[in-house]
C-alpha cells in the first residue's frame, strides 16, 4: 500500500489481492495436490513487498511509506480449508475463497490502522511525479481562435487560392 492513498488502495487491494491469492493458490493446489501452497505463495509475495519497502526506504522515504500487506494468515486459512475439503474441490474454492475474502481485509485494516497518520504522510511524502521531460504536453487546440493573426492567416489561406 502507498499510505497517501491508504483507504482507496485498501479497497482495491482487498478485492484484487484476495482474488489473486485464492485463484493462484487454488490453481496450484488443485494441480499439484500439495497443501501449503497458498502459504508458500503468500510468503513469497510478502518477501517481495519487504524488498520494495526497503527500496523506497533507501530512496529516503519514511519506513511506513509502504505498508507490507498481511497475506500469510489468510493463506494459512486457505490451506487449512483445502486440507479439510480434499475430496470436494469446489468446496475448497468456495469456502476457502470466502474465508480469504473476509479475513484478508480485516488483517490489512489492522495493518493500516498502525500507520501513524496517513494524511500527514500524503502531504509530507507525496508519490514521485514524472520529470518535466516526460510530462505529457496538452494539445493547444482552439487556443488561438480569437487571435487576429490566426483569423488573418485563415482568411488568407481561403482567399488566396491559386
Amino acid at each position: 500500500f502507498y499510505t497517501d492513498w491508504a483507504w482507496t488502495s485498501f479497497v482495491v487491494f482487498s478485492i484484487s489481492q484476495s482474488t489473486m491469492l485464492v485463484v493462484g493458490a487454488i490453481y496450484y493446489m488443485l494441480f499439484t495436490g500439495v497443501p501449503g501452497t497458498a502459504t508458500y505463495y503468500a510468503t513469497i509475495m510478502t518477501i517481495y513487498t519487504w524488498v520494495a519497502k526497503g527500496a523506497w526506504f533507501a530512496l529516503g522515504y519514511p519506513y511506513d511509506f509502504i505498508v507490507t500487506p498481511v497475506w500469510i494468515p489468510s493463506a494459512m486459512l486457505l490451506d487449512l480449508v483445502y486440507w479439510a475439503t480434499r475430496r470436494n474441490k469446489h468446496a475448497a474454492i468456495i469456502i476457502g475463497g470466502t474465508l480469504v475474502g473476509l479475513s484478508l481485509p480485516i488483517f490489512n485494516m489492522i495493518n493500516l490502522l498502525l500507520v501513524k497518520d496517513p494524511l500527514e504522510m500524503a502531504f509530507k511524502c507525496p508519490r514521485p511525479t514524472l520529470p518535466p521531460y516526460m510530462t505529457p504536453i496538452e494539445p493547444q487546440v482552439g487556443k488561438f481562435y480569437n487571435s487576429p493573426v490566426a483569423l488573418g492567416s485563415g482568411a488568407g489561406a481561403v482567399l488566396c487560392v491559386p
